[in-house]
């Protein structure tokens, strides 16, 4: 084999992980940097009591938005179990696991006040015999260190003496992720194991069982390059949290950020490519990307940034492709996929697709993510605008000078011979300066009651394409609403 062989290992607990994606991305990069390389999806899905199915399918879902389709798999590691139990039996022969009878309680009683983590290898010479209470525990070398080479943090020490006689098959016959975790990555011939620091503790133990494997097997494997990720951390450079950050990856495809807008960024968490240049495209990012260049510092996940990312991709869109990525918001009945709970504001009746192509440039240039399309546009297709109530008390109902402009705004338009942008900028002037107001304040009121908010695409641009009659009604309903 000459091309890397990386695995990319999620656990179907919960939802897909903004961390889970780097590390995915990582491996990714890793393997398409040669031909022969190859990606293998593996969901370690073994923690019965963790594990949810539903969970399977949108870490597929959301893998295959990011453009990470695997070459090898999905694999469940569930379904290797009896490759796992061999391996276990195979370790118990040449002599590197023992039974233990001890309970956490017995363990907690023989430890006293002294509660140092671990456990104090009491069965390790007692020769237990094996029953329905009794689990295999791995024999760790009781002296020396463990060195795990690690590429982006160097060499890594571990004193054997502080990594307990682990377990690694529980007394129902389960084998654990550590022994699991191994078989497979031996089984699928893995020469990189691209994870998250969090890792970084299990890698002795891994790297243990695999010398063991080796030897007990007849098997002789290489041990796999590992490469630990640095942490990602959030404005007060705590460690995301799955309850208080925004890190669901579902989350931010469903708000309308660009796969290659997000990907881009996920790959500047704790790297960058050489120059200052950060928008840089995804064979770009492949072709540069190397392991040894990954911080060990913890990377900020700002989601700012990636806002600001998104907003300039978007706008490096041309008109049509604009148009087909925001179709799941503005038209979801047209396809397959919507985001999740976030139907149009407005009925496939409603919807002017014409129409829409005109408006589309203007929005193109004031959104940042397409979640934000809908509300920018749905006075568009809606018989009424929905109003925004404190925006239309403070320049219409309680503001005098705000309905004496609707009213002057309604008589001048009413008259205007052509209906277009420039001259309805060029009556709203003048509507305005009869009142002594600036442009600014002038289109305000307007816009209000036009749109129902005082944000949103070019103001005369949007009454153009509205046109003549539904702009007028919508001044005159508003007026009427204001007194």
């Amino acid at each position: 084999m000459s091309g890397p062989r990386v695995r990319f290992a999620p656990s179907p607990t919960g939802f897909f992980h903004v961390g889970s994606a780097r590390t995915a991305l990582f491996n990714w990069f890793v393997a398409r940097q040669s031909p022969e390389g190859v990606f293998i999806l593996r969901v370690e899905d073994t923690d019965e009591s963790r594990n949810r199915d539903e969970w399977f399918g949108p870490i597929l879902s959301a893998m295959e938005w990011m453009g990470l389709n695997p070459d090898e798999g999905p694999f469940r590691q569930s379904d290797n179990a009896d490759a796992h139990e061999g391996a276990a039996r195979a370790l118990r022969a040449a002599g590197y696991l023992y039974y233990c009878s001890c309970s956490a309680t017995d363990i907690d009683a023989r430890k006293g006040e002294n509660k140092t983590p671990g456990y104090d290898g009491y069965c390790r010479e007692r020769n237990v015999q094996p029953s329905a209470t009794t689990a295999l525990r791995f024999k760790t070398p009781q002296d020396g260190i463990t060195i795990v080479p690690d590429v982006i943090r160097g060499d890594v020490e571990f004193a054997n003496a502080l990594i307990d006689d682990f377990v690694v098959v529980k007394s129902s016959g389960a084998v654990l992720y550590a022994l699991a975790n191994v078989t497979d990555d031996r089984d699928d011939r893995i020469t990189h194991v691209i994870r998250g620091e969090d890792g970084l503790p299990n890698a002795p133990k891994q790297m243990m069982l695999w010398g063991a494997l080796n030897e007990a097997t007849g098997d002789v494997v290489a041990l796999p390059l590992y490469a630990h990720l640095p942490l990602l951390v959030n404005e007060q450079r705590k460690k995301l949290s799955k309850r208080k950050d925004p890190v669901s990856t579902e989350s931010y495809r469903d708000q309308g950020y660009l796969a290659a807008a997000f990907v881009n960024y996920l790959a500047l968490l704790g790297w960058s490519p050489p120059g200052d240049q950060e928008i840089v495209s995804f064979s770009t990012l492949v072709e540069q990307f190397r392991l040894e260049d990954v911080s060990h510092s913890p990377a900020f996940f700002d989601v700012k940034k990636m806002t600001h990312f998104n907003g300039e991709y978007l706008r490096a869109l041309s008109v049509d492709e604009f148009i087909l990525a925001s179709a799941p918001w503005v038209r979801p009945w047209s396809g397959a996929w919507r985001p999740s709970d976030r139907p149009a504001p407005w009925s496939e009746d409603l919807f002017d697709a014409a129409l829409y192509e005109k408006v589309a440039p203007l929005v193109q240039e004031r959104v940042a993510t397409l979640g934000e399309i809908p509300a920018m546009v749905e006075f568009f297709f809606l018989d009424e605008p929905r109003f925004d109530e404190a925006s239309f008390a403070k320049v219409i109902t309680n503001d005098p000078l705000g309905r004496s402009l609707l009213e002057r705004a309604i008589a001048r338009f009413d008259a205007l011979d052509l209906w277009d942008a420039p001259t309805l900028h060029a009556a709203t002037i003048e509507v305005g300066e009869t009142l002594g107001l600036v442009l600014r304040k002038a289109q305000a009121p307007i816009r209000c009651a036009v749109t129902g908010s005082l944000v949103g695409p070019p103001l005369f641009e949007s009454l153009e394409f509205l046109g003549r009659e539904k702009t007028l009604q919508r001044l005159r309903f508003a007026l009427a609403r204001s007194t």
